[in-house]
């Protein structure tokens, strides 16, 4: 069942990854949600034997590993992109496996004549559920329809173990077998690794399908109490308490889902204004502006990027510096794109440097109460070109004083 669902939501994902368009930068807070297929790696340990007869002290523990059937797993977050494709999550997961068996130390033991073999009773499950903290970085590849990334994170896990069954295979006192069935729920640190694409919907503007691998592990070990109940080869042992001492959990999901991205400036896109007379590769030089500007400068970006280059970044610090000499109330901070691409992309793209952009202001102490931020797309060229050019000076941003 839980395989048939895995396979339902990939195929619906197959069914989306064709309405991908453009791949779109993530800044702002978003939320993300994916379900999937999770394997449990073999769970290695000890377990503690019964006393034997006449009882004596207990016997050293005994080595186990115990398997696990593929099972579900989901998660679900909410982050924040930063801008220069660093994002930030808080993530809430669930991960279910059932037992598949347990061995000991040796599958079969002979002594006295008497054959032990241990028990494989597969009944139980390991359920793990917590929060992770999460940093990924979103690849720029140069294509639009689909952004890889890369992350990883820390957090905190509860294991829980519900009705599981281990089985040793012991001689030490008198052909003893061993079947225990631990039980609890265990915290503990947690960390992975997570590897993952996602799929721009252009049909639904911030909504992404997405597909990744994750690796989980627990650090540290963990002990279940267990009661033990001796599976007789005579009638001279009792039951007792005993322990079950993990020490690995590692975890292997493939899941898909979805993301959406919130724009906090979405609906604040200025109408478009004429292009001002600029000098097309002056970059900090000041220059007249119409709407009584009192200085204008000029930020240009790399094809389809919204990061800073350290050119860029330097225009920027200087354009906060020359601020002190020029009167003003108001800073207009206007993106721009050149005509490559689709208009609906360039729009989000012209946005996320104009963001971009004020976040470097507000670093070198600029109030963002007086910042107005706007994305203009390819509407207001500086260079006027025929459609689908890629043209440098016309991937801007304008910072205005006024």
């Amino acid at each position: 069942m839980q395989l048939r669902n895995c396979l339902l939501a990939a195929t619906i994902l197959a069914a989306v990854l064709p309405l991908s368009a453009n791949a779109q930068p993530i800044t702002g807070l978003y939320i993300a949600g994916g379900i999937g297929y999770n394997l449990l790696g073999d769970t290695t340990g000890t377990v503690d034997k019964l006393p034997g007869r006449s009882s004596p002290p207990l016997a050293p523990s005994e080595p186990v590993t115990i398997n696990f059937k593929g099972g579900f797993g989901g998660v679900g977050s909410v982050g924040y992109g930063v801008g220069n494709g660093v994002r930030l999550e808080a993530e809430f997961s669930y991960r279910s496996n059932a037992q598949s068996g347990s061995k000991g130390i040796a599958a079969t033991q002979t002594a006295n004549s008497t054959t032990i073999t241990p028990t494989t009773t597969s009944n139980g499950t390991e359920t793990k559920y917590g929060v992770m903290a999460n940093v990924l970085y979103d690849i720029p590849v140069g294509v639009r329809w689909v952004v890889p990334y890369v992350g990883g994170g820390f957090g905190y896990q509860l294991a829980n173990w519900s009705k599981i069954n281990v089985s040793t295979a012991g001689v030490d006192y008198g052909n003893q077998q061993t079947t225990v069935t631990p039980s609890g729920t265990i915290g503990q640190i947690a960390y992975q690794a997570i590897i993952g694409a996602s799929f721009p919907i252009e049909a639904v503007p911030g909504l992404s399908a997405t597909a990744e691998y994750r690796f989980m592990g627990l650090a540290g070990n963990r002990n279940y109490s267990a009661a033990g109940t001796t599976q007789y080869i005579s009638n001279s042992y009792t039951t007792n308490q005993t322990k079950v001492h993990v020490s690995s959990d590692t975890n292997h999901s493939f899941m898909v889902g979805f993301r959406y991205a919130f724009n906090p400036d979405g609906a604040s896109y200025a109408t478009p204004a004429a292009p001002s007379s600029f000098t097309p590769l002056g970059a900090s030089a000041p220059i007249p502006a119409p709407m009584a500007a009192s200085r204008t400068y000029l930020v240009f970006f790399d094809f389809d990027r919204s990061d800073l280059t350290p050119r860029a970044r330097d225009i920027v610090a200087e354009a906060v510096r020359g601020s002190a000499s020029v009167p003003h109330t108001r800073i207009d901070v206007a993106g721009n794109t050149d005509s490559s691409g689709d208009p609906a992309y360039n729009q989000r793209l012209s946005l996320a440097r104009a963001q971009a952009v004020a976040a470097e202001m507000g670093r070198w102490g600029v109030p963002r109460s007086i910042i107005d931020i706007h994305g203009y797309g390819d509407s207001r060229p500086l260079v006027p070109t025929s459609p689908g050019a890629r043209e440098p000076q016309n991937r801007r941003v304008e910072i205005v004083y006024r």
